[in-house]
């Protein structure tokens, strides 16, 4: 029996589960594979690369949903989603992405839509709808930080969390807000091994006459792709990209930096704890290999014990 790529549920002899492809439009029946295989997809993204305004080490193109073709095609403007296909380095990333995104939603972390869709060689690939869009042309104005801080690609690393505190107080509306919403995002990243969090996967959106901070992307457990990773932090974090503990974590940023009230911390801590046993079930029933599901674990687990919740 298959199980729905984008829901995880049984979907006897289908591609996909019905609530899957309902998530997507209310008007699929079916949805195809992608037309390409994952090497394929892997081209087409180093071609399509100069057209898109979204870019970075995992391959991206950039698709529309074709409702009557009941299928999702490849196009160089306009597109409504991102579809990242395997790495050819790197195991498993969509799997590893899709999962990670999933267990962001489970804490509250708000995340668009996003899934995995049967490729031409059965592969799985990742999808995420664009949140900078609206309509058929539209942008929502979006910046991400390194925008905002006057660096580069090249210089996404070259910051401090502290730093990024500053840039919520000096653009968000509600900057309050925002920052219980950054240290439940820094918390998540640090339990779930991704140390990859630079400049230029914070971003903030204008909608609704208010400044946030933009939904998250871009969440994945870099720990266990990487060999013989070493740093926990992409940006520094009381001088240190490793080596962190619950003190700098919650006191230092969360308290000092962040000058969030202790009740407020504590909250963001349980919330967390409380979906433990929910994430346990998540990475179990993923499709990811058990190889990398007992990787996951462990990095989690490890983490858990650092914070001591």
């Amino acid at each position: 029996m298959n199980r729905c790529p984008i829901t995880y549920e049984p979907c006897g002899g289908n591609l996909y589960s019905e609530k899957g492809l309902k998530l997507l439009s209310p008007g699929l029946s079916q949805l195809k594979r992608l037309e390409f295989t994952a090497e394929e997809q892997r081209k087409e993204a180093f071609h399509r690369s100069k057209k898109m305004s979204v870019q970075g080490v995992q391959p991206k193109l950039s698709a529309v949903l074709k409702i009557k073709e009941q299928k999702f095609e490849i196009v160089d403007q306009h597109g409504r989603y991102l579809l990242k296909p395997q790495h050819h380095i790197y195991p498993q990333m969509p799997e590893n992405e899709d999962l990670t995104m999933r267990l962001a939603k489970a804490v509250g972390l708000d995340v668009p839509l996003h899934g995995m869709i049967r490729a031409k060689d059965d592969s799985l690939t990742y999808f995420i709808k664009r949140f900078d869009r609206k309509g058929q042309k539209d942008k929502i104005p979006v910046e991400d930080f390194a925008q905002l801080a006057g660096l580069s690609r090249d210089t996404k690393y070259d910051y401090s969390m502290e730093k990024v505190v500053r840039l919520i107080n000096a653009h968000c509306t509600f900057p309050a807000i925002e920052k219980v919403k950054l240290l439940k995002l820094v918390l998540f990243c640090f339990i779930t091994g991704n140390e990859d969090m630079h400049l230029k996967n914070f971003s903030i959106i204008n909608q609704n006459g208010k400044i946030e901070l933009s939904p998250c992307y871009d969440l994945l457990n870099t720990t266990i792709e990487l060999k013989n990773a070493s740093e926990e932090i992409a940006l520094t974090l009381k001088g240190k990209r490793r080596n962190l503990t619950k003190q700098i974590l919650t006191e230092y940023f969360g308290g000092e930096r962040c000058e969030l009230n202790n009740k407020v911390i504590t909250s963001i801590v349980e919330n967390i704890f409380q979906s433990r046993e929910g994430w346990m079930k998540e990475i179990e029933h993923s499709f990811l290999s058990d190889e990398m599901k007992e990787k996951y674990i462990d990095v989690v687990e490890s983490r858990f014990k650092r914070l001591k919740i």
